[in-house]
């Protein structure tokens, strides 16, 4: 998929390395640190391959791929600081390494330099789609924290978060793929339909592997969303369809956080088929995707979104 847009993959890297720029040292210490660390860098790459899939042969995919990456940056940058995770990516997390007050500022700035680079687009419909984007992402983080450590919310109120918080930046990925190759209506709104369910199962993904991969391939700790008492779809599913002692064992794990009956509790997952389920549901979202984009012509472009697809559901990590 990455070869497809290796080229122009590289050219959004270095974009990102130029926009991380600052007279202060410490904004340049902690975003090189962030921005270098790793990850999939999918939002870039659903980017450069939407606009290629239609055709288009400008350059703006390249700082759209960037502004987005910075985004997605940002918002990692603040989960951290909200959940106090110490380890994103195999790494330790920028907030661990300086602090929260860092991190929080630094969030900040690459917020508001994505939003430096989005007015030199010149393009009002390209900037209404990220503003729109990076809101919704807000209110999908303010819907998380207010779902902690809530064991009564129900499987619509999850779905609706994720793809309030991660899906919208995936959404807009594709959509402006669209936009920037002049496509029609019907063909952005497909585009947005495809990164919509594509993002709503990588979630439903990483949820699902918070439980069944280990620390080297998830680059995080296991568990960690039960101690942050995060009630992801494995965690509830496990509670209305496990044993009465399992379900208060989960409820209160929810309640209180903490990793004190991890074993009790992945004993549960795994009897209720908790993880099936919600990799079944990936999937499900994963073909939506697919079936959103069945009028886009035939390319290699088109076929790596359709890995991608694919991809989006099988990984184990």
């Amino acid at each position: 998929m990455r070869a497809l847009v290796s080229e122009e993959a590289d050219k959004v890297d270095a974009l990102l390395m130029a926009n991380l720029t600052s007279e202060i040292q410490l904004i340049n210490q902690l975003g090189a640190y962030i921005i270098q660390g790793g990850g999939k860098r999918i939002r870039p790459l659903i980017a450069l391959l939407s606009a290629k899939s239609l055709g288009y042969s400008g350059q703006q995919h390249i700082d759209i791929a960037a502004i987005l990456e910075l985004v997605h940056t940002a918002t990692l940058l603040h989960d951290d600081v909200v959940d106090s995770s110490k380890l994103r990516r195999g790494r330790q997390t920028a907030n661990d390494l300086w602090g929260t007050e860092a991190s929080v500022l630094v969030g900040d700035f690459l917020y508001s330099r994505a939003f430096q680079m989005m007015v030199t687009l010149n393009n009002n419909k390209i900037l209404g789609v990220l503003a729109d984007a990076t809101n919704v992402i807000a209110e999908g983080e303010v819907m998380q924290l207010v779902n902690c450590h809530d064991p009564d919310i129900t499987e619509l109120r999850y779905l609706d978060t994720i793809r309030n918080k991660t899906a919208k930046l995936f959404e807009a990925a594709s959509g402006l793929g669209a936009i920037l190759s002049g496509g029609s209506d019907k063909t952005t709104t497909a585009m947005n339909a495809y990164g919509m369910h594509l993002g709503t199962a990588f979630q439903l993904a990483d949820d699902a592997l918070d439980y069944s991969s280990s620390p080297e391939k998830l680059g995080k700790n296991i568990g960690d969303d039960l101690s942050e008492g995060k009630p992801t779809l494995p965690l509830l599913y496990a509670m209305w369809h496990g044993t009465a002692g399992q379900a208060d064992t989960i409820r209160e794990a929810i309640k209180t956080g903490g990793l004190d009956q991890l074993s009790v509790i992945t004993t549960a997952i795994e009897s209720t088929s908790a993880i099936s389920y919600t990799k079944n549901l990936a999937e499900e979202e994963a073909k939506s995707a697919l079936a959103s984009i069945k009028d886009v012509p035939p390319s290699p472009y088109k076929e790596a979104l359709e890995d991608l697809a694919q991809f989006s559901f099988t990984r184990d990590f």
